[in-house]
């Protein structure tokens, strides 16, 4: 029992992925709250609801991607590195990572769906396959981000 105990200590419950996990949550409060002033703001003048409505998403992820970079560069795998050379591959790596990870969220859900996790919870259809997909593209980009894009090979 001690070993399964230190193997979770040194696994999951240590100071970066409990970082990962609190700029994680911080990140989607940045997503919403961007996302809510963006639909106020282009509502005000675009007529087009879907239009604004997928503008106001594409602002609001731009937003929450780069607040997630920083986040991760600086507290969560602490990347000390600011040399351009090391800096802009470490965000287009991130960014690169994010629009991989964000394919296949978009169509890792509906192929679930299709496949029968359609199940309605708390009544939201395909709810288990956000779930699935979701826990999927957390655990890739936790992954993408430690031993891709910040690796601490590079210091200058």
């Amino acid at each position: 029992m001690k070993k399964i105990i230190d193997l979770l200590k040194k696994y999951i419950f240590n100071r970066e992925m409990i970082m990962y996990i609190i700029m994680g949550v911080l990140a989607t409060v940045v997503n919403l709250i961007v996302y809510a002033i963006s639909v106020k703001a282009l509502a005000a003048f675009m007529t087009n609801k879907p239009l604004y409505i997928g503008v106001a998403k594409l602002i609001a992820w731009v937003v929450a991607v780069l607040f997630a970079f920083f986040t991760n560069k600086i507290w969560v795998f602490e990347s000390k590195s600011w040399a351009p050379k090391v800096f802009w591959r470490e965000l287009i790596s991130f960014i690169g990572a994010r629009v991989l990870t964000g394919l296949l969220e978009v169509f890792g859900t509906p192929f679930l769906v299709s496949i029968g996790l359609d199940q309605t919870l708390f009544g939201v259809e395909g709810l288990w396959a956000v779930i699935i997909i979701s826990f999927i593209v957390i655990v890739a980009n936790y992954v993408f981000s430690k031993l891709l894009i910040f690796t601490k090979k590079e210091t200058h």
